[in-house]
Parts: structure tokens; sequence; C-alpha cells
């Protein structure tokens, strides 16, 4: 990966990098010599800025109190730890190697070490689970006194384990209803203890939002390095290859293995939608004016009128701003705005 670092200098035009974010797979597995190298390669190559955010995903079973200091070391500064649950029960249903008790130990090692900056990942929705397991999960979460909290609805995909499972009656799925009324506990109980919803499945203390996590929904230009990696440069998005013996030869013979998506403008106004809606920040009809030119047509305005009236959507500031109902049903809302291609 070093070695696509060094093609892909030119990338994001020497711009400057605020976050570094080492996630999907295994990072954590990393060697300390393969961390410090892919880092003095980013420093090297791009114009990194002081007081960069740098973050690692891990897993609890991954981090060690020994391990954590080497990442201090390294230059990691913010960790997003994959706890998914305290239940013993969905741990393993969810095949982690982790137990609740080497979650608790994570995260107050991560303390010891120096990394004060950190992120918690909790579920719900899980088939069965009732609103008593998710309060106990989501308040041993919170005496763990994290900064930052991310909670993710269970999602079962057909081509998945759990997906052909559903389709072999083995599993059913958890009530839309339940999981609704499970997003709403999420909601106050963060609420509740100090935490901002800043986004529709992030929650963080005063000062602590991930600003890697902002990048995106600002739509803010990334480079993604390794096997599947995803670039954006503002006009066009880039999909690394999957495959790893074919991404390494493609390097090794001097070329970066890609499929590249140019957007159009279509794409940006949806993408705008979609991301901005998701945030407290709401997405703003000056902003849709003023980068695409875009205003809402008689049909668009109807909508918004009708989604005002079902008190989903609230309209302030000319910005569209999600209610605590809309929020539940976020993804089907900002759909209703999309436009074709014919009418930009």
């Amino acid at each position: 990966m070093t070695l696509e670092l060094a093609l892909q200098v030119n990338y994001l035009n020497q711009e400057p990098i605020e976050t570094i974010y080492f996630g999907g797979g295994t990072p954590s597995l990393l060697a300390d010599s393969e961390l410090h190298s892919l880092l003095n390669t980013i420093h090297k190559n791009h114009n990194v800025i002081s007081g960069a955010e740098i973050t690692l995903e891990a897993n609890p079973d991954d981090l060690s109190l020994e391990k954590l200091k080497a990442l201090k070391a390294a230059g990691i500064n913010r960790l997003s730890i994959g706890i998914q649950s305290f239940n013993s029960s969905i741990l393993k249903f969810l095949n982690r190697a982790h137990t609740a008790q080497d979650a608790i130990q994570c995260v107050e090692d991560a303390y010891r070490s120096g990394i004060n900056n950190l992120s918690i990942d909790l579920m719900f929705g899980f088939p069965g689970q009732q609103e008593t397991g998710l309060h106990s999960d989501l308040a041993q979460a919170i005496a763990l006194n994290p900064p930052h909290i991310s909670v993710y609805s269970l999602t079962i995909e057909d081509k998945t384990v759990f997906g052909k499972w559903v389709a072999q009656g083995k599993l059913k799925p958890e009530d839309e209803t339940e999981a609704a009324n499970q997003f709403e506990v999420v909601m106050d109980t963060l609420q509740e203890n100090g935490f901002e919803q800043y986004e529709i499945s992030n929650y963080a203390k005063p000062g602590f939002e991930s600003r890697h996590n902002r990048s995106y929904w600002q739509r803010k230009k990334y480079l993604g390095i390794g096997p599947s990696a995803h670039s954006f440069n503002g006009e066009t998005r880039q999909f690394n290859i999957r495959n790893n013996q074919r991404y390494v030869q493609a390097l090794a013979d001097g070329h970066i293995p890609f499929e590249r998506e140019l957007l159009t403008r279509e794409n940006k106004i949806n993408e705008y939608i979609f991301t901005s809606l998701r945030t407290n920040a709401g997405c703003s009809l000056k902003v849709l004016k003023q980068d695409y030119n875009f205003e809402l047509n008689t049909q668009g305005k109807q909508t918004l009128a009708q989604l005002v009236a079902s008190n989903l959507v609230l309209l302030k500031d000319e910005t569209l701003l999600l209610t605590r109902a809309g929020k539940l049903v976020a993804d089907q809302l900002a759909v209703e705005f999309f436009v074709p291609a014919e009418s930009t």
C-alpha cells in the first residue's frame, strides 16, 4: 500500500489532509513497523496538517495494553472500537471473538495508553432482542465514559449468512416497529447522558464529533488506499479492485487497478441530499442553488409541504432538517427529494 500512496501523490493536488483513517478489515493486525511505514509514507507524499485526526478501527480482542501503547507511539490519536454488544448471547450470534469483559478492559486500557479520543460501536435490532437488553448495553457503554458512540441497526443482506438463514426460515428479522422503538430508546438515552446526535447513527460529547465522518457527509475529497478502497475528488469516484493478488501485481507493474465513475450533476445533487439530511446540519437549499444551480420544482415543493405537515421534516432558514419521527425513516425521506437526470 505504500507503493500506491506514492503512485497517488497527485490525486489530492497537495490539498491539506485533515484526517487519516485505518479502517475496513482488521487494520489493528498491522505490525508496528507496517503502521509506521504507512504513516511515514503518507506524511512524505501528502500535505498532512498539524493535529490531524488519525483513527484506527479495531476489535477489542486485538487491543492489548502493549498494542495500544504502540499505536499511540505510532501517531494514532483516535480509536473506533467494534464492541457491538456487551451481551454474550448477541456476541455469539455475531460470531465475535471477544467477550463483554474483553471490551470493557480494552476501553480502560485505551485510556491508560493515553488515547482518550475513542468511539464505541454498538448495534441494535437483533432478532428477539428486548429493550431491557438494549438499555443494558447502553448503560455499560455510557459507564465507560467514551466521548463518542456509534449505534447501528442490524442489517441483514441476502448473500450473508444471516440472509441465508432468513431465506431458510432459521432466523426471523426483528419487527420494524420494534426496531424503530429501539432506535428511539437509543436517541433518548444518549441525549439524556450528554451526547448529541450529529448524524443518524453517530453521537458525540461536545467537541468529539468524528472529523473523518463529517468529511464524508460534507463531500470533501478523499483518497482510499488498498484493495476495494474508494476515492473521491469532487468530480469522480475510483474503486480499487477487490482481488488482492491482482491488486499487488498491478502495483508491481506500476499502475493502480481501479474503475472510475464520472459523477453527473444528478449524482452530485442526490448525494448531497442523501448525506446532508442525515446530519444535524441538514440539507441547505442555498447550497443546492449555489453549488449545483438546483431548486425544488413544483413537485418537490409539494413533497416538502406534505412532509412538513406530517412532522417528518422541518424547514428552518432554508434548510431541511429531519424531525425525530423523520429520523426513523431518513433514507426513505431523502429519496423523496431525489431528482432524475431529465429534471436537473
